[in-house]
């Protein structure tokens, strides 16, 4: 299963840095950069669920020539078996073109989530950790030193990378440290009052 999404336009500015305290105890602070400019890159990016690891690239522009590229790459990170795509239902990901070329592709299949619920592919969640490592305090120039961040983030983060997942962590408590429950927790002071 792989998630699939495009973050953008990125432009080549000046990014604040990553929330945090400095070594005195103060925010850090940073002069916001309000330049726009002509030169705009979208970045596309997979995240394969079972092992954390993602498949980007950059393009000058958001369209179905660039999705499909995003699918080659994906199709070419995973060799054998089906490969179920989750997606929006962006207009590049249900044309005419993307269509033909997905009929060229029987082993990659869409799967689209409904409108308004960006937050069940996980894609989403993972451009976050990429905008920390790629972005945050950095200064671009042009799209191709966005491009340089983005495969240097990417190699970085899949360095690390764990399998993703909806829902409770999958750990179990240890017998030593029992879990208290807010029922529990109305007994024990309820139990305080009465004595």
């Amino acid at each position: 299963m792989v998630c699939a999404d495009e973050l953008g336009p990125v432009i080549p500015r000046s990014f604040p840095p990553a929330p945090g305290w400095s070594a005195d105890g103060h925010r850090v602070k940073a002069p916001l950069d309000y330049g726009r400019g002509p030169e705009k890159t979208w970045v596309y990016g997979a995240l394969r669920v079972g092992d954390g690891q993602e498949v980007t690239m950059t393009a000058p522009s958001r369209n179905s020539i660039g999705y499909q590229q995003l699918l080659a790459a994906v199709e070419t990170a995973n060799p054998a078996g089906t490969i179920m795509v989750i997606t929006d239902n962006l207009s590049s990901h249900t044309s005419a073109s993307t269509r033909t070329w997905l009929a060229d592709h029987p082993r990659i299949q869409h799967a689209f989530i409904p409108k308004r619920a960006c937050w069940l592919n996980l894609q989403e969640g993972w451009w976050r950790l990429h905008r920390r490592e790629a972005f945050a305090g950095q200064c671009f120039a042009t799209p191709e030193e966005i491009t340089l961040a983005t495969k240097v983030a990417t190699c970085q983060l899949n360095a690390r990378a764990r399998p993703w997942g909806v829902g409770p962590p999958t750990t179990v408590p240890t017998p030593s440290t029992p879990r208290l429950y807010l029922p529990d927790l109305r007994n024990v002071a309820l139990q305080n009052l009465a004595q």
